[in-house]
Parts: structure tokens; C-alpha cells; sequence
């Protein structure tokens, strides 16, 4: 396998993602319709030189080097296909803020892998890169969606397998997303959770998740109501996230169907009929504001068609 040449590059794609969307802890995401842009280029130098270029005030402090989640992903393609590590210039134009619970982490991981596939003429197969995706990540909740796209459940078999369920969900449902100014690590919001939890919360979980995916699937309002009830992580998150129970409340309120934690926060997820999204909307912000934080919330569709490259202009 031949090493890309240098200034050769490709586009890559990749949309946010909601995860454990309330019941789903850890293998539930859905694909949004708001991506980050990654331009990957082979420059000239080995395998540790990499530089990353942000466009956007919201990614300032990531850097670049070696030990950047992008090109720690494009190292594990580059040893999948036997191939010497080479210099990579990642530019990004991100619309999806890190650390609000939207998978910002996924779409870095998402694109070293496909960009640094797609630079080498895609010999490995979606198969293997999602299977180093979920390695990478740790859980496949957000990466699964960010490059199958669509709204997916996965679940590691008996036979020790990754097994991806691309679940349906109704054009009729729409995601009003509210992004706050503050931030919260994945990290953080694991350490509060507890290491085990009552077998009764694990049961109505299991059952919560079934309602809500008959829900998503039917737009059936009452099903996502009652599905959308979380035992497992949102009753230690929540007091994580300054206003985020009024403005779950709020969105509740103004007609959404149901709320929760958009993946680890600090992101508020609704779901809701797209005649009511905008006042929604207006409830979660505002709401946001009396506590002092500046939010926006855009209504979002969800997105099917996932990760996606094309040749970039040399």
C-alpha cells in the first residue's frame, strides 16, 4: 500500500450526534444535520508532525502534534494497512463545540479515520473503520451515528461482535438542541455516576428504551413521553449542569414531547412536532438566561446519510 502523495487531500464530513437520547445510556445516538469540516493534506514530514488548523473561536485551545485525537485515529488506519505513519494538516471548519455533549470528540475520531482511509484510495472497509471507531471512543454511542449516520443501537453480541441496529425514525419528529456557553468533560460527567445501580432502575430502562424507539419510529407523542425516563445517568448529571432541570422543565412545558441530557451534557435534547419547535426554543433560552447562561437551540433533523469525503482541490 502506497503512501498518499504529498499535498493531496480530501473533504471530509461529519455530523454531531445526541446520545443515550435518556434510556439508551451508552449505546444509543442519533446523527444530526450540523457538521464539522475537516480538509485532511498529506504534508511533507513522519509520523509525528501534525498540524491543526480551526476555524472558529470555539475550538482555540485544541492543538495539534502527534497526540491529537484526528491523527491518533489516522495512525490506527495507517497500521491497519500496513503503511508508514506521514505528516497530516487537518483545517477544520467546526459548527459543533466541543465538550456540550454533541460528539465533538466522535467527529475528530470519525475523521482521521475516513479522511486518512480516503487518502490512501479507501482500502479498508466501513466494517473495520467503525470497528476502530469504537475502539478509539471506548463506547459506540456517539461515533456509530457520526459515520453510519441515521439513529443507531449497538450492542456487543454474544459471539464478543459490535452489532448496529439502524433504528427508523419519523421525518414528523425534530430535535430542538439547546447549547449552552459552559462546558462539561465526558469525564467529568462519568465520575459522578455510581459504579452499580439497582436492579430495578436496569428494568425500567429496558422498558423505557422500547417505548421510546416505538415512539421515534411512529411519532407516536405518548410512547417518546413515557420512553424518554432515565435511571441509569441523567439523576447524577443533572445537578452538573446549571439550569438544566428548569430548562428541561421549560421545554416540557412549551409542548416538547420529551427532554434529556444530550450524551454527557451539557447540551438539553427535545423532542418535539416541528409546529412546536420554535417555541421551544424560545422557552429553553430564555430559561438559560434567567440562570445567567447564554444558550442557543436550533431545531434539528436527523441525519441519515452519515460520514462522507470527496476529493479536495490541489
Amino acid at each position: 500500500m502506497a503512501q498518499p502523495r504529498i499535498g493531496q487531500k480530501v473533504i471530509v464530513d461529519v455530523p454531531s450526534t445526541t446520545a443515550n437520547l435518556g434510556p439508551g445510556f451508552d449505546c444509543l445516538g442519533a446523527a444530526l444535520d450540523l457538521n464539522n469540516q475537516f480538509t485532511m493534506t498529506r504534508i511533507d514530514g513522519d509520523g509525528e508532525r501534525f498540524e491543526l488548523i480551526m476555524e472558529g473561536n470555539e475550538g482555540s485551545h485544541l492543538r495539534g502534534g502527534p497526540e491529537n485525537l484526528v491523527y491518533r485515529a489516522a495512525q490506527r488506519v495507517w497500521k491497519a494497512a500496513g503503511i508508514e505513519p506521514v505528516g497530516l494538516q487537518a483545517r477544520v471548519k467546526l459548527a459543533v463545540p466541543p465538550a456540550r455533549g454533541l460528539g465533538s470528540s466522535a467527529t475528530a475520531i470519525v475523521a482521521g479515520l475516513v479522511g486518512a482511509n480516503a487518502l490512501m484510495g479507501a482500502p479498508l472497509a466501513k466494517e473495520k473503520l467503525l470497528e476502530l471507531a469504537i475502539d478509539i471512543e471506548g463506547h459506540p454511542d456517539n461515533v456509530v451515528p457520526s459515520l453510519l449516520g441515521g439513529l443507531c443501537m449497538t450492542a456487543k453480541a454474544a459471539s464478543n461482535r459490535w452489532r448496529v441496529i439502524r433504528c427508523e425514525w419519523s421525518p414528523s419528529i425534530k430535535a430542538v438542541v439547546a447549547i449552552p456557553s459552559i462546558r462539561l468533560s465526558t469525564s467529568e460527567a462519568r465520575r459522578v455516576m455510581p459504579k452499580t445501580v439497582p436492579i430495578n432502575d436496569a428494568i425500567t430502562n429496558l422498558g423505557a428504551l422500547t417505548l421510546l424507539l416505538q415512539g421515534i419510529r411512529t411519532g407516536n407523542g405518548e410512547l417518546i413521553t413515557d420512553g424518554m425516563n432515565d435511571r441509569l445517568h441523567e439523576p447524577y448529571r443533572w445537578r452538573l449542569i446549571k439550569g438544566g432541570q428548569e430548562v428541561r422543565g421549560a421545554a416540557i412545558n412549551a409542548g416538547a414531547l420529551g427532554c434529556a441530557i444530550s450524551g454527557a451534557g451539557p447540551s438539553v435534547l427535545a423532542l418535539c412536532n416541528e409546529a412546536d419547535g420554535a417555541r421551544i426554543s424560545h422557552a429553553m433560552v430564555n430559561t438559560w438566561t434567567n440562570y445567567g447562561v447564554e444558550s442557543r437551540a436550533p431545531m434539528l433533523s436527523i441525519q441519515t446519510s452519515g460520514s462522507e469525503w470527496r476529493p479536495g482541490d490541489e
